[in-house]
């Protein structure tokens, strides 16, 4: 990998940490760090890269890892990136499956020492390989109680990426919270076949709002350019999207990684086994997502009717409905 060497040498420099320690010592500030690498097939600007990436800087900043990583890792490349970080003495191993669901799991095998816990659709497999699921549906759901009662032509949209079942779950549960609070909304879907494609993104919203979608749900990052442009609103997944759009984006289906990073950490410096599925760590309930919204842009009451709806999700009395199958 071209980039071992610089990025390295990044991580040497955001941590303060020096290279070469153990990382099955017990997790302290004045114990050694954990050696993590983070694999990631898109750019780390990509929103679901960056909230993996935040997190390992975050935990490196802590004291608690020290962390190299490389980006826009393609499919083909994939298995020798791993195969190089566990050969250069990482402990835990942190990315995605989805492209390289077999071979992840076979490079895995290979090596019993090295934890990875990577995004996946599928199950952990033996002691070493661990999963998680990207799960801030709870949030994509309020999202569209709030979009469900602002829109006005009845018709909002969606534009994902591949119909993987995560973001199915994701864009149904949007969907799922629209027709909660306003059953006659129309709910069109787009995917644009990849996972950082802004412009594909851009150019599937603006068909949306040519359709006569008056809300967009991006799943995507840059479905807010579509809606910026066009003069409509949109709702953002991930990360806060409203400081770049604050006029456009009133609300957004948050989900932060480091509770799933903390739980593997944690195992890997215990010494236990992490093959385990991790996702319960980014729930709502266990404060690993969350919806983000500016105050006053829906009705006073569908606001309330939102935060009543996510008290009941954070007491675990609502649970948001898991539909995977590929939206219509």
């Amino acid at each position: 990998m071209t980039k071992d060497i610089l990025i390295s040498r990044r991580a040497v420099i955001a941590s303060g940490i020096a290279l070469g320690v153990s990382g099955f010592a017990p997790l302290a500030r004045a114990a050694a760090p954990l050696k993590v690498a983070g694999i990631h097939a898109s750019p780390v600007e990509n929103a679901w890269n960056s909230c993996l990436h935040k997190a390992l800087q975050d935990a490196a900043k802590d004291g608690a890892i020290e962390y190299v990583f490389s980006e826009g890792v393609s499919g083909t490349d994939y298995p020798r990136a791993m195969r190089e970080y566990a050969e250069q003495g990482n402990k835990l191993i942190i990315g995605e499956a989805y492209a390289v669901e077999k071979e992840a799991r076979q490079v895995a095998a290979d090596y019993p020492d090295t934890a990875f816990v990577l995004g996946s659709s599928g199950e952990q497999a033996g002691d070493n390989f661990g999963v998680f699921g990207t799960w801030n549906h709870d949030g994509a759901y309020l999202a569209g109680m709030l979009a469900g009662k602002m829109t006005k032509s009845n018709v909002v949209g969606s534009v994902g990426a591949i119909p993987i079942p995560e973001v199915n779950m994701l864009i149904n549960a949007f969907a799922a919270g629209v027709k909660a609070v306003n059953p006659d909304v129309k709910h069109l879907v787009s995917f644009i076949g990849t996972f950082f494609d802004p412009p594909k993104a851009r150019e599937a919203g603006l068909a949306q709002i040519d359709a006569g979608a008056d809300i967009l749900f991006g799943e995507r990052i840059d479905t807010a350019d579509a809606a910026k442009e066009r003069g409509i609103k949109s709702v953002g997944s991930l990360i806060d999207y409203t400081p770049r759009y604050p006029d456009t984006v009133f609300a957004n289906a948050m989900w932060y990684f480091r509770p799933i990073l903390n739980a593997a950490i944690a195992d890997v410096a215990a010494g236990k086994p992490v093959g385990r599925n991790y996702t319960s760590y980014g729930l709502m309930k266990e404060g690993g997502s969350d919806i983000v919204f500016v105050k006053g842009v829906a009705p006073a009451e569908a606001e309330a009717a939102m935060e009543a709806k996510r008290a009941e999700i954070k007491a675990g009395t609502f649970e948001v409905p898991k539909m995977m199958d590929e939206p219509k």
